[in-house]
């Protein structure tokens, strides 16, 4: 089986932080989110991971060169088009059974079951209390046979969460190939959503299989949503402080340095970052930053950044400065 994971969005919903990371290395709970994607996949028998890649994808072939060992390829998608002309970008290099994966969310399910499946494909889905903000999948007889993009009227509450397997995987090519030849657009591009509804059409069996967890990572406070998830799911990690209160769970890289502080809950600190003489819960600080004398909740503070003086809630980007204290450091 190959793995397909589509990378190429700015992420503008979390600027400032995608001006200098593509959006899959946005960190949550100690790791970035194609990280914890990653590991998922770690036990199953995959022949190779294609990454789609697009804005600042050097960053995501250092990422995975330097932790993982999967075979990989990189393809460039030059113009961002929709999530079906991602996949089309790699139809000369699948076959047979393909799984595709949208790294906006962080799933819990067994996907080794795969394996098993009669099925011609999965969509995995997720039960929502509101299905207008989602694609949703409709059944008949445990089979799909409509997908509805963000309905206007409470047709289905099975969300499609952005992870699909799919067995005949030149079909789903082929229905591709129509959207692009018949120029079928869902909002301005090529969704993929339409090709399996092509594929359903010409007969494919899908199934929907509910996910126990879904935690979105595409704007900040889902972020932050996530990596408290992720903090009270087995993500935690402490560390020595000096004179110090950590209030659990969170997750303290061993290169941190925490002075004169208190953190948590729900804090993630990564390493090389410096935090003196603050109060910080509920936020993500980023390697090597450094924050002094500073009151925190609900943050994002990028890489490098700093920050000085009390606050309640701030989105820094990397290599950032915030001085609040108004006064010069002696």
């Amino acid at each position: 089986m190959k793995v397909i994971i589509p990378l190429a969005g700015f992420g503008t919903r979390l600027r400032p932080h995608t001006y200098t990371k593509p959006k899959p290395l946005v960190s949550v709970a100690g790791k970035p989110v194609l990280g914890h994607i990653l590991d998922k996949l770690t036990d199953l028998d995959i022949e190779e991971i294609i990454f789609i890649v697009g804005y600042l994808g050097d960053q995501i072939r250092d990422y995975v060169t330097a932790n993982y060992h999967f075979p990989a390829r990189y393809i460039e998608q030059k113009e961002l088009k929709g999530q079906a002309h991602a996949i089309y970008l790699a139809k000369e290099h699948i076959a047979g059974p393909v799984l595709i994966i949208f790294v906006d969310t962080i799933f819990e399910t067994d996907l080794s079951a795969i394996a098993q499946e009669s099925a011609d494909g999965i969509i995995y889905v997720k039960e929502v209390d509101d299905p207008r903000r989602f694609g949703v999948v409709m059944l008949e007889n445990g089979f799909i046979t409509k997908l509805v993009e963000k309905p206007a009227s409470p047709v289905s509450n099975l969300a499609v969460i952005g992870l699909y397997y799919v067995k005949n995987s030149q079909m789903m090519i082929e229905c591709i190939d129509e959207l692009i030849r018949k120029d079928i657009k869902t909002q301005g591009e090529y969704f993929l959503a339409d090709a399996f509804q092509l594929m359903i059409d010409r007969g494919a069996k899908f199934i929907a299989r509910t996910v126990e967890v879904w935690e979105d990572c595409g704007k900040p406070e889902t972020v932050l949503h996530t990596n408290r998830y992720l903090l009270e799911h087995g993500g935690a990690q402490e560390i020595e402080t000096e004179n110090s209160v950590l209030i659990p769970p969170v997750y303290i890289e061993k290169t941190a340095v925490i002075k004169d502080s208190v953190i948590g809950p729900y804090v993630s600190v990564a390493g090389g970052a410096v935090i003196i003489r603050s109060i910080i819960r509920d936020s993500i600080i980023n390697e090597f930053a450094h924050i002094e004398d500073a009151n925190l909740s609900q943050s994002l503070i990028g890489k490098d950044a700093h920050v000085r003086g009390s606050a309640q809630k701030l989105n820094v980007g990397d290599s950032s400065q915030v001085d609040l204290a108004g006064n010069e450091r002696e």
